[in-house]
């Protein structure tokens, strides 16, 4: 008699000897894998509206709301290369199951914190958990799905997940208005915790076991430096407009750009070493896709820290309630959904690269739009969402046109072989360049508002992102004039028969 079947874990029936199709529950894998990640996006922004009911509860500062909404995302991104080495060695399922239990325990952790401090290390928490958990889905997709099967379940799985990041904070302020059981902003944690636990429980059955390879070696040290260098960058940027940038604030920075520099070295001689580095060296010297990191932190650093100004600016300046702060990110969300419609559907496989360079000029115009309509309310008797929605959704647009295309590009610079790590740092760029877009355009915004001056704070907010584009507009010079198809992204081989491929992590 056959064993249990190695996908579903089931035993074959012992009356026909069939055994069940494996397909149904590979897609309830998949399923799962979206919430837990829908999670871990959700939590990136939900808390952008949570900022006047943190003051309110907890004497937030400025400064604190900052680390609470980006601290968050420095930990996450700090440790998904990491995350990833972890599953390959330990086994991605345990290693899933380990992320997802945690994030979900510093979630309630999170809505127990009984002052902002402890809210602080809560969140910084909650994003060393996301990172064992989010590059493990990935991974696990690829284990469990093969040939066109597989490309089918990316084209559901991106979108899904770009729009997890989008209604973040419409939910958030949803949530906080809600008030439900009189828990206020606490609710916004609290809900991951049915999510969570709902999630465990079928990747505790249905998710196959696969051992790790105890072979692969950790690189603990590269890990090390990484983390250090992200936070001495991170934290001058959060404190230094409220202390009047120290002199230790400069020194942090510069000691954070050392850090880089020797975490670029350790990994060469690690690989030369003949032991695993955390990241492919070749990477580091491919200009594209060096260049494309940087292009990476600016884009996403712009997008993040102007979301969260707008939000602010809603709530804080306008006095705005949470639920109506979290509606105001619509018509963002729509001009974005719409440009990565008209990019990913057609437009980038048709101009190529310059779908790059015409998403960030239509910012631009959108940014100039959202700058008039910000002039023209000082002559307004009252303020609505519509006043400004015009310029939020035409930058939203532009956004929409690059966030489609812009990894596709930056890996077809890399070679097959890399693209796992180079995915990897990309998306660990990503999140902490968000980290820095709050830090940034936080204490840009909040230097303003201590005279009460919250349009001219958005202005500034602009001019900064201006500056964000205009750098990123030159780099997408330096990169490939193609990019690279969707499933050739995720390490996905194609030419092979779908019932004898199966990609692996």
């Amino acid at each position: 008699m056959r064993g249990p079947s190695p996908t579903t874990g089931e035993a074959p029936d012992e009356a026909t000897g069939h055994t069940p199709e494996p397909h149904r529950w590979r897609w309830l894998i998949l399923v799962v894998m979206i919430i837990a990640e829908i999670m871990d996006l959700l939590d990136a922004s939900i808390v952008n509206v949570a900022g006047p009911a943190l003051e309110e509860s907890l004497g937030a500062s400025s400064v604190g709301l900052q680390w609470v909404i980006g601290g968050y995302a420095l930990t996450l991104g700090a440790g998904l290369v990491l995350g990833g080495r972890l599953g390959d060695r330990y086994g991605r399922r345990r290693m899933f199951l380990i992320g997802l239990t945690a994030f979900t325990a510093a979630s309630l952790l999170c809505a127990l914190a009984p002052n902002i401090a402890s809210l602080i290390v809560f969140r910084l928490l909650q994003g060393t958990a996301g990172a064992m958990l989010l590059p493990q889905g990935l991974g696990l997709l690829r284990e469990n799905f093969s040939g066109p099967e597989l490309t089918k379940v990316f084209a559901i799985f991106g979108p899904v997940l770009g729009l997890g990041g989008i209604i973040g904070p419409v939910l958030g302020g949803f949530l906080i208005e809600g008030d439900f059981f009189g828990l206020d902003w606490r609710s916004v944690f609290l809900v991951n915790l049915p999510i969570g636990l709902a999630a465990l429980i079928i990747a505790a059955k249905f998710v196959p076991k696969k051992p790790g390879d105890r072979t692969v070696r950790v690189d603990m040290t590269g890990a090390a430096l990484v983390v250090l260098s992200c936070a001495l960058l991170v934290l001058p940027l959060n404190q230094g407009q409220e202390n009047g940038w120290p002199l230790w604030t400069w020194l942090c920075m510069a000691a954070s750009a050392i850090g880089f520099a020797l975490f670029a070295v350790q990994q060469r001689r690690t690989a030369a070493a003949g032991r695993e580095p955390l990241v492919t060296p070749a990477l580091l010297r491919k200009p594209a896709f060096t260049v494309g990191l940087g292009g990476i932190a600016l884009f996403f650093g712009g997008l993040i820290g102007t979301q969260l100004v707008l939000t602010l600016f809603l709530q804080i300046g306008q006095h705005f309630t949470a639920g109506d702060a979290g509606l105001g990110n619509l018509p963002l969300a729509i001009g974005t959904a719409i440009g990565g419609a008209v990019s990913g559907a057609f437009l980038a496989d048709k101009i190529g690269r310059k779908v790059l360079q015409i998403g960030p000029l239509i910012q631009l115009a959108g940014a100039a739009l959202l700058w008039f309509e910000l002039d023209g309310l000082d002559s307004a008797a009252s303020f609505s969402i519509w006043d400004i929605a015009p310029g939020i959704t035409v930058a939203g647009i532009g956004a929409g046109m690059v966030i489609a295309a812009l990894f596709s590009f930056i890996l077809a610079a890399v070679d097959d072989d890399e693209i796992g790590s180079a995915s990897g740092v990309l998306s660990a760029v990503q999140a902490v360049g968000g980290s820095i877009g709050v830090a940034i355009f936080g204490s840009v915004f909040f230097a303003q508002t201590k005279t009460g001056d919250f349009t001219n704070g958005f202005h500034r907010a602009l001019i900064v992102q201006a500056c964000l584009l205009v750098a990123f507009l030159a780099i997408t010079f330096l990169l490939p004039k193609q990019g690279r198809p969707e499933d050739e992204q995720h390490g996905i081989a194609t030419e092979a028969p779908a019932d004898t491929q199966h990609a692996t992590a």
